[in-house]
């Protein structure tokens, strides 16, 4: 069997049906259960599609581990820098001339999806370096940070961006590393399942939870894309990472789609909704 033949023999029937069923256009998906990674079901998994948002949680993995290091400190304070302000989908807590730690710009990133934060932590970390580490010690070897985020047109000036590549974190790499949070793999990971546990943005896979169950997630929108992923942990007790990309514009009614694709998915991995 060659390596297409293997790779299509991977794509799996049950997600293009509910994925089908719920609308969702041109997917990209991921679900792996945590104690049964041989289960893993996918998609398209490896295609290239911008990953918008979801690129700060590798980021902010980044960041621990040049902490584990002693790169870094998390209590580290530095004033943001005017030069990567944004919009955000939600105020911004943190200002010009503030002096934001580490920390803090981490956990907005992840559970505010804040542009300010995460442009903070382009410059805090470099993105060459922060590139290397996740590749290196996490396995992410699809994933690059390219350019700062910008929440609008005229894009922020950055710089340092080549003017050629995009930000980079497919499916794949992305449902690797909520697999690698979920089993602790490396240090700082329960803090980043934390934040990932207070997200304030739930208009997605989580619209297709039980009660019960919790999401630990992250999403990614603009005008071309939306996305959602995360670490999904039954009532009782079972784990699987989910990672769905779409190539459909971010609006509340293709939003909506991902909820009726999680339930789909849900009853049919563990068989116990109606």
């Amino acid at each position: 069997m060659s390596i297409l033949e293997a790779h299509e023999a991977m794509e799996s029937p049950l997600l293009r049906e509910c994925a089908r069923r719920a609308g969702l256009l041109r997917p990209a998906i991921l679900w792996e259960p945590i104690a049964s990674p041989g289960e893993s079901r996918e998609l398209d998994a490896d295609r290239t599609i911008y990953p918008a948002s979801t690129i700060k949680t590798p980021l902010a993995a980044a960041a621990l581990l040049l902490v584990a290091r002693g790169e870094r400190r998390l209590d580290e304070r530095r004033p943001v820098r005017r030069e990567n302000l944004t919009l955000n989908d939600a105020t911004s807590p943190i200002e010009p001339g503030y002096e934001a730690s580490l920390e803090e710009l981490c956990r907005y990133a992840i559970d505010r999806s804040d542009n300010v934060a995460t442009n903070e932590l382009f410059d805090r970390l470099g993105r060459e370096r922060a590139s290397a580490i996740v590749r290196a010690e996490l396995g992410l070897s699809a994933t690059a940070f390219h350019r700062k985020l910008s929440g609008s047109d005229p894009l922020i000036a950055d710089p340092q961006w080549d003017g050629e590549h995009r930000n980079a974190h497919p499916v794949r790499d992305a449902a690797r590393l909520f697999r690698l949070i979920a089993e602790r793999a490396f240090p700082g990971a329960e803090l980043l399942e934390g934040w990932l546990g207070d997200q304030r943005w739930n208009d997605k896979l989580s619209l297709g939870l039980a009660p019960g169950d919790r999401f630990a997630h992250k999403t990614g929108d603009t005008s071309e894309v939306t996305h959602d992923g995360g670490i999904l942990t039954t009532g009782d007790g079972r784990r699987a990472a989910i990672v769905v990309y779409t190539e459909m514009p971010s609006t509340p009614e293709n939003n909506a789609r991902f909820g009726v694709f999680m339930r789909l998915l849900r009853h049919e991995a563990f068989g116990d909704l109606p």
